[in-house]
């Protein structure tokens, strides 16, 4: 199964480049380091390598304190891999030089024995839901212990897995353990074929991240440039066609409240520049963080259009609404904005953070709404009721300390196999 599956990589390669070289069009960061993604990259970057895979934006932030964690161990070299530029970038903007950060190598067999030949890790740590039949094939042929943390499998994927089901199964028999997320994600990683005896419930380290020092300073800051005294909501990590709705739910918030202030931060780089045209053809005054201008009284939104500034945003706004979750992406991180304090809101489509959902929903910290006029309700009643805001954001961040603990799970095995 894993040949013809392969095969169809190697099909598949000419378009994989193509699209490539599509994104860059709008992201200049996907025309750059293609051979990295074969597997051409320099020799080993020192003794007892600790590789570590996180895709994207989402799972560097999930993984940045055990990163930190493994940063403290100075007889091990860490490296970092991720598969997109804004990946790449948030790795840099979190480490700097303290980490070796290169793109993962496609699962083709030829990127992947290149990869591990040339880097020799000594233990493999791959974050929640990436399954690499070659990859992972690769490690158990050199007997390289490979761990799935923070695993998580929603519904949808474990469906889709099904599909080829002896793939899967023969794919999680190289992992050596798994530290899933929460017990639903245990039982869908054994339901595909993983040892249950491998499979261990850690918790989800997205609830260890830490306030950077000296963020309530920052946020403070932030918000006397969008007005001390005016009502600010956020719309965070937002995809295309979610914009508009939100945009839509921002003329009837403005309804109630005339003054309110919709700071707008989209989900990927390359649409920054888009959502902010869109803005203006609606009408509205729109200022941009880089243009560095604090807003006046006139000004309706403001369009967060860098990278790293997300949690400062939240930890300055008033209400949040997270985004991913009006349109069918799954939904994104709805810890940040509770750890920052403030009540948060969420479409229906939170199937990437189900359990974080429920939690958030027990605690009163979080509403789920179905569409744009739930969504307007929800942000209005927040902003027009100060104490009952408060005290939801207080219920939300308490619920983010009761559940740390996950990181010193992982972190024992880790120890393990190391």
């Amino acid at each position: 199964m894993r040949r013809l599956y392969t095969l169809l990589l190697y099909l598949l390669a000419p378009l994989v480049l193509l699209r490539l070289a599509w994104r860059g069009l709008r992201a200049p960061g996907y025309w750059r380091r293609w051979p990295e993604r074969f597997g051409s990259i320099r020799p080993a970057i020192g003794a007892r390598v600790v590789w570590l895979h996180a895709v994207s934006v989402g799972e560097v932030q999930a993984a940045a304190p055990l990163v930190r964690a493994l940063l403290q161990k100075p007889e091990v070299s860490l490296l970092v891999t991720t598969a997109t530029p804004t990946g790449s970038a948030r790795v840099a903007e979190l480490f700097g030089e303290e980490v070796e950060q290169l793109y993962a190598p496609y699962d083709l067999p030829g990127a992947v024995a290149r990869f591990l030949d040339r880097i020799q890790p000594q233990l493999a740590i791959v974050m929640e839901t990436e399954l690499w039949p070659n990859l992972f094939n690769g490690c158990r042929k050199r007997d390289i212990p490979l761990l799935l943390v923070n695993g998580r499998l929603s519904a949808r994927s474990t469906a889709g897995y099904r599909r080829v089901p002896r793939l899967v199964a023969k794919t999680l028999a190289a992992v050596t353990a798994i530290a899933a997320q929460s017990p639903r994600d245990a039982r869908r990683f054994a339901s595909l074929g993983a040892d249950p005896g491998r499979i261990t419930v850690t918790g989800n380290l997205k609830y260890e991240q830490e306030l950077s020092p000296g963020l309530t300073d920052q946020a403070r800051e932030q918000r006397r440039l969008w007005g001390e005294t005016r009502p600010v909501w956020i719309a965070g990590s937002t995809h295309e066609g979610e914009d508009e709705l939100v945009l839509d739910a921002f003329r009837q918030v403005r309804r109630r409240l005339p003054d309110c202030l919709l700071v707008l931060v989209p989900r990927h780089p390359e649409r920054f520049a888009d959502v902010a045209a869109l803005c203006r053809r609606r009408g509205y005054r729109t200022v941009l963080r880089s243009e560095g201008i604090p807003c006046t009284g006139d000004t309706g939104i403001f369009v967060g259009d860098t990278m790293g500034e997300l949690m400062l945003f939240y930890a300055a706004a008033d209400v949040a609404f997270v985004g991913g979750s009006l349109v069918h992406r799954g939904g994104h991180n709805l810890l940040e904005p509770a750890a920052a304090g403030i009540p948060l809101v969420t479409g229906p489509h939170v199937a990437n953070f189900q359990d974080i959902c429920e939690l958030l929903e027990r605690v009163g910290a979080c509403r789920r709404v179905e569409n744009v006029s739930g969504l307007a309700a929800a942000v209005s009643h927040w902003l027009l009721h100060a104490d009952e805001r408060r005290q939801a954001g207080r219920r939300g961040s308490q619920a983010v300390e009761r559940n740390r603990g996950a990181l010193d799970s992982v972190l024992a095995m880790v120890e393990r196999y190391l």
